[in-house]
C-alpha cells in the first residue's frame, strides 16, 4: 500500500503548512495485519469487477456514531467519481470507515475498516473528470495528491467554501452533496485533528483507530437510498 500513502502524504501538502511534518514522515506501509472477524463484502476485494454505472442521481444515507446524514449524488457533475462512489456504497466499502483527518475546513475519510480491503484498493485510481462544481461547504469531493487520474476511495465533506482547489492539478471536483443532516456532518469530532498516522489507518484499519482515538467518529453503514415507488394508476 506504499504507492497509496505516498499519494496521501502528498497531498496533506495542497491542505495548508500544519501538514508538512506528515508528508515528511516515512510512507514505508505496514504489513496488514488480519482482521480478527472479516465480515464484508468479498467483491471489494476484486476492484476491477465492481464497476457499474451509476443511476443518473442517487442518494446515500450515512448512519455515524454522532448521527445520520444524506449524500445526494449527480453523476453528470463527475461521472467517473459518481460511478466509482456507488459501487463502493453498493457494495458497503464505508461501513465500519473512521474520519481520521477532521479540521476546519474538511472531515476526511476513505480507508475501509479491513486491512486487505485497503491493500485491494491500493492502486485502483480512475480517471479524472472536468471539475463543474467547486468543493463548497456540504458537498463530496475526492480527496487527490494533486496529480492527474488518482482518485482512489479518500473522501472529504467540505465546511468551508474551498474552491480553490478548482485550480490544483488533479481533480477536486465535487460529485455530490449533503442535502440532509449537515449539523451532524459538523458534529463529526475534530479533537484529533489530523493526528493520526494514515498508514496504520489504512494498515490495520478501524482496531487502530478505536483503540488509539477512542472518541473518532465511525460510519456504521453507508447505503445506497432505494427509489420511492412509482404512484399506482387510479383505477378505472
Amino acid at each position: 500500500m506504499k504507492s497509496r500513502l505516498n499519494m496521501l502524504f502528498a497531498a496533506a501538502l495542497i491542505f495548508g503548512a500544519t501538514t508538512v511534518v506528515l508528508a515528511q514522515g516515512s510512507t514505508t506501509m505496514q504489513k496488514s495485519a488480519p482482521a480478527a472477524s472479516a465480515s464484508f463484502d468479498k467483491a471489494l476485494l476484486t476492484p476491477s469487477a465492481l464497476n457499474a454505472k451509476a443511476p443518473e442521481t442517487f442518494d446515500v444515507k450515512f448512519s455515524t456514531t454522532v448521527g445520520d446524514f444524506v449524500v445526494h449524488v449527480t453523476r453528470s457533475w463527475s461521472p467517473n467519481g459518481a460511478d466509482r462512489f456507488y459501487n463502493l456504497v453498493k457494495h458497503h466499502y464505508y461501513d465500519g470507515a473512521g474520519f481520521y483527518r477532521v479540521l476546519g475546513f474538511m472531515a476526511q475519510f476513505g480507508f475501509s475498516a479491513y486491512p486487505q480491503v485497503n491493500t485491494a484498493w491500493d492502486s485502483a485510481t480512475i480517471k479524472d473528470d472536468p471539475v463543474t462544481h467547486s468543493s463548497t461547504r456540504g458537498r463530496i469531493t475526492y480527496a487527490s495528491p494533486g496529480v492527474p487520474n488518482s482518485r482512489s476511495t479518500q473522501l472529504f465533506i467540505s465546511y468551508k467554501d474551498n474552491s480553490y482547489l478548482d485550480k490544483v492539478p488533479g481533480d477536486f471536483g465535487a460529485f455530490g452533496e449533503v442535502i440532509s443532516g449537515m449539523d451532524v456532518v459538523d458534529k463529526i469530532y475534530s479533537g484529533y485533528g489530523e493526528t493520526p498516522d494514515q498508514s496504520k489507518v489504512g494498515s490495520q484499519g478501524k482496531a487502530y483507530l478505536e483503540k488509539n482515538y477512542p472518541n473518532s467518529t465511525f460510519v456504521k453503514s453507508a447505503s445506497l437510498i432505494d427509489a420511492a415507488p412509482a404512484a399506482s394508476s387510479p383505477k378505472p
